[in-house]
């Protein structure tokens, strides 16, 4: 009996202890869960050109007390230059120049992720956060700078964009799909004219090759507004008025509720889906 006694605290410690690692492995599984849930999905982003013209642009040719203007360093050539010479006598860029910076520039920035864009982060001070590189010196002390500010909310406010390998998997199908009592999209939308945004099955082909769906995917944006499902007409004409849609689509109508999975489908590629 008494070493049975003995025994028993021992026998309650092994207890306790297994309880606890439960209780932490669950704990574990739930902060993985909650995680997952609230993970934002795969989306495709894009910056936006007008407010990088208008707002971004200006930054790299302001004068700095102590430092070079960005655009003195960064038009050299070589694997650190974005931006185009300037030409003699001007102070700023055409058109062209602009696109072409624009289209440079984006390999500093991850779209919607400021803290992650060397943009940002090299020319911060390393006490803002910053990164310790930079040999044109730091030029924004605090990521209260406007400067900074104006940068972040670029980067941050980056457009939804739709995607080609989605549209071309899991959307494109969809304007094939044979429809009891009314005709197949491609029917009617591959005629020509102002409704027109498919090409044409060749005789006898079930499908498009990947530059006829190229072709598709470059037309059908202008009857989407990316990340705005509930504003894009691909979505709202063929659903029925009694689940939110239009009252036009000479075709019919398709879905009879945004719970059907090819409306599902169409979202998740409005609002920036990717494949996995």
């Amino acid at each position: 009996m008494k070493q049975g006694i003995r025994q028993m605290p021992r026998y309650i410690s092994y207890w306790a202890i297994g309880v606890v690692l439960f209780a932490v492995g669950l704990f574990w599984m739930s902060a993985q869960a909650l995680v997952a849930q609230s993970a934002p999905s795969e989306q495709s982003l894009t910056l936006d050109y007008s407010q990088y013209r208008e707002t971004i642009e200006p930054i790299f040719l302001n004068r700095r007390p102590g430092n070079a203007r960005c655009v003195v360093c960064h038009s050299r050539g070589g694997g650190n230059s974005f931006l185009e010479p300037l030409a003699p006598g001007r102070d700023s860029y055409d058109e062209e120049q602009s696109f072409r910076n624009f289209a440079r520039i984006q390999r500093l920035v991850v779209p919607g992720r400021p803290l992650e864009s060397v943009l940002l982060m090299n020319p911060l001070t390393e006490e803002a956060g910053g990164s310790h590189w930079h040999a044109g010196g730091k030029h924004w002390e605090s990521q209260d700078d406007p400067e900074w500010q104006r940068l972040a909310a670029w980067v941050d406010n980056s457009a939804v964009a739709v995607d080609f390998d989605f549209y071309r998997a899991r959307v494109e199908p969809i304007f094939l799909h044979r429809r009891p009592g009314n005709a197949r999209c491609v029917v009617c939308h591959s005629r020509g004219g102002g409704n027109s945004f498919l090409e044409p099955l060749a005789p006898g082909s079930t499908g498009y090759d990947e530059e006829q769906s190229f072709r598709n995917f470059e037309r059908i944006q202008r009857l989407v507004v990316p990340a705005e499902p509930l504003e894009s007409v691909l979505l709202m004409n063929p659903l029925t008025e009694e689940a939110g849609g239009s009252h036009w689509h000479a075709g019919g109508k398709h879905w009879d509720s945004r719970d059907d999975p090819e409306w599902q489908t169409l979202v998740a590629w409005v609002t920036g889906q990717t494949l996995p």
